[in-house]
């Protein structure tokens, strides 16, 4: 499912639209008219090729008043972007590193005694230490559903959304048809 994963990425930025749609995001988020607009093209045809970045979420969503503006989140584009190169290469997978003081230090000030987690970290690189302590005790290779996965955060936090999110968004897992999969832990970001 993994390499599913990869392909369908390089499947999706290949083609010409969706590349000039991701340079204009670069420069900072846009709503649908406009985007048409510096394009020449029509909304529905920018609401197809905005849909399939959105699936491989190189792009999200934010609504301000009546109007939707589209984000690039380029974290995950450069982390995808990079994944075939680093491919066996764990040293260069991780964008994060971090000792094992920092981390000791990091799951002392975030994780109670009895394993829940108080709150998740403001900083970035603390709540990925916070979430890959979360994902422990999950299977590598084993595929869960959604109730599965829930049913496991809440052990240790309260919202199960929000982790769950968090662990596609930053590459811990893999989403599809509503099945959960742990990536493998080369394209961790810790």
């Amino acid at each position: 499912m993994q390499l599913d994963k990869l392909v369908n990425f390089h499947k999706t930025i290949g083609d010409k639209t969706r590349i000039r749609i991701i340079s204009l995001l670069k420069e900072g988020p846009l709503h649908g008219q406009a985007l048409a607009g510096k394009l020449g093209l029509t909304p529905p045809t920018i609401s197809h090729h905005v849909a399939k970045l959105r699936e491989i979420n190189i792009i999200y969503q934010r609504r301000e008043k009546n109007t939707i503006y589209f984000h690039l989140n380029e974290k995950n584009l450069e982390l995808m972007s990079k994944a075939i190169l680093r491919l066996g290469k764990e040293e260069e997978m991780k964008l994060y590193e971090y000792g094992e003081d920092e981390k000791s230090k990091v799951l002392n000030n975030f994780v109670q005694q009895n394993g829940k987690v108080r709150n998740l970290p403001a900083q970035h690189k603390k709540r990925l230490i916070i979430l890959e302590h979360l994902i422990k005790g999950l299977e590598m290779g084993r595929t869960y559903s959604e109730p599965e996965i829930n049913e496991h955060i809440m052990q240790f936090y309260d919202d199960y959304a929000t982790v769950r999110r968090e662990f596609i968004m930053n590459q811990f897992m893999f989403r599809q048809d509503g099945q959960y999969e742990l990536n493998p832990k080369e394209m961790w970001p810790v």
